[in-house]
């Protein structure tokens, strides 16, 4: 077993060695998470602005998208390959089924939660319903749905280790090896790069949230006119 100091010694000079597979891999790891994200995006935002117009729907959708979350993130992806085989396009689609959820729900709660006299006052304005969503709704809502992609997008980076049990690419095999052969620095030169590009994701989205909230926006908008008054 070894003590702290010599496997983070064991850690570095394996880094040392061999950063330029780990580039390959951070880099394939990213592409894997971006594909996946971007997928989730364009179909979840869509449709929970869909399913705010159509409630009669919502539940079995909403239901869908829980059993595709309680289904284990591997077990998810060994089912699939009767449909995809193995590799990254398997491991992608998992991704998206398993990130749906909260991009989903917050697309549709932060729609809902827009006060319905604002959209009362944006149509009486003779905006159409189009107008109205990219106007007044979205806007509006635009903090809980970046909540819900922060959410995925840590959620995705994080599974998305899992692809190399079936063939795909990424810092899973470097996670999967170690495991095999007890060497925890291979674990490591896995884990660490994970949960840096997992950290970093959150902390971007996190300001991209915040910059774009409501109060925010107001805050800004009252200094530059304060700047205006003064000049």
């Amino acid at each position: 077993m070894f003590t702290d100091k010599s496997l983070w010694e064991l850690f570095i000079l394996f880094v040392a060695k061999n950063y330029p597979r780990i580039l390959k891999l951070t880099w394939q790891h990213i592409s894997i998470s971006l594909i996946a994200l971007a997928i989730t995006v364009i179909v979840c935002v869509p449709l929970g602005i869909y399913l705010t117009k159509n409630e009669r729907i919502s539940p079995f959708v909403f239901g869908l998208a829980n059993i595709f979350q309680t289904i284990p993130s591997l077990a998810l992806l060994g089912f699939l390959i009767f449909v995809f085989g193995i590799g990254n396009d398997n491991a992608v689609c998992a991704l998206f089924l398993y990130a749906m959820l909260p991009v989903l729900q917050n697309t549709y709660t932060g729609i809902k939660n827009v006060p319905p006299h604002l959209v009362k006052a944006a149509q009486g304005m003779g905006m159409t319903e189009l107008q109205t969503l990219l106007n007044v709704q979205l806007p509006l809502a635009r903090p809980v749905i970046i909540a819900g992609i922060r959410v995925a997008t840590v959620w995705i980076i994080g599974t998305a280790t899992l692809a190399s049990a079936i063939g795909g690419g990424g810092l899973g095999k470097f996670i999967f090896s170690g495991l095999a052969s007890i060497r925890y620095e291979i674990i490591l030169a896995g884990a660490v790069p994970v949960t840096l590009l997992a950290l970093i994701a959150d902390q971007g989205l996190k300001m991209l949230q915040e910059y774009s909230s409501p109060v925010r926006k107001a805050k800004r908008l009252a200094k530059r006119a304060n700047r205006l008054k003064h000049t």
